[in-house]
């Protein structure tokens, strides 16, 4: 990833982000840490990321407000920003059943909103676009999406046999209805899934 920043010096910025998980399952809660728990579960890896090139971290398939205050803590401690990014259901509410605004007003209220802004990821943009449309503060702090290539919920790809690679240029097309919320979204990404036509597809509709 340096090698690539030297090679485009003239681009800024070029941010490197170093990605960590869930602790558990991306898709289901299961045990759950504290945020004490998850802070110093994710530490480690967050102070590593510190001490290399990482301009930030990313947290990715979070699905409770508990282990995304710990990450949030840990990156604080860490002097990284961070971004974290939730997993919505299909009705737009994370795993553990919670609303995604109060996931993420409980995780502002917990550090004092130090997290740099909020993603949404591991969903198909139909799942939660009603959701960004709709009132409330909390939506300004949702910055990013990264799309499933699937419309299936996650227990059904669970079950899944066969990797279901949906309709790239619908996807592209579902994605374009996201421009709306320009200029507060400005990261559009595939998540499961999904591969170069699906993100061309995506780059074609959001940013042409």
């Amino acid at each position: 990833m340096e090698r690539i920043r030297e090679a485009h010096d003239d681009v800024e910025p070029v941010l490197i982000s170093g990605n960590i998980g869930p602790r558990g399952d991306g898709y289901v809660p299961g045990e759950r840490l504290s945020a004490e728990e998850a802070a110093e579960y994710h530490s480690h890896q967050i102070q590593t990321f510190a001490d290399t090139a990482a301009d930030m971290v990313t947290a990715l398939t979070l699905n409770y407000a508990e282990e995304a205050v710990g990450i949030a803590r840990a990156a604080k401690a860490a002097g990284m920003p961070v971004v974290l990014s939730f997993t919505v259901e299909t009705d737009g509410r994370v795993p553990s059943g919670q609303s995604l605004g109060d996931a993420i007003a409980q995780v502002d209220k917990a550090t004092e909103c130090y997290t740099s802004y909020y993603m949404i990821n591991c969903a198909y943009p139909t799942h939660f676009e009603d959701m960004l449309a709709g009132a409330g503060s909390w939506r300004e702090r949702v910055r990013g999406v990264r799309g499933n290539a699937s419309k299936c919920s996650h227990a059904e790809l669970d079950e899944a046999e066969e990797l279901d690679d949906g309709n790239p240029i619908e996807l592209g097309e579902d994605y374009g209805r996201l421009k709306e919320y320009k200029p507060r979204l400005r990261v559009y990404r595939g998540c499961c899934g999904t591969d170069h036509r699906h993100v061309g597809a995506i780059a074609i509709a959001c940013l042409s």
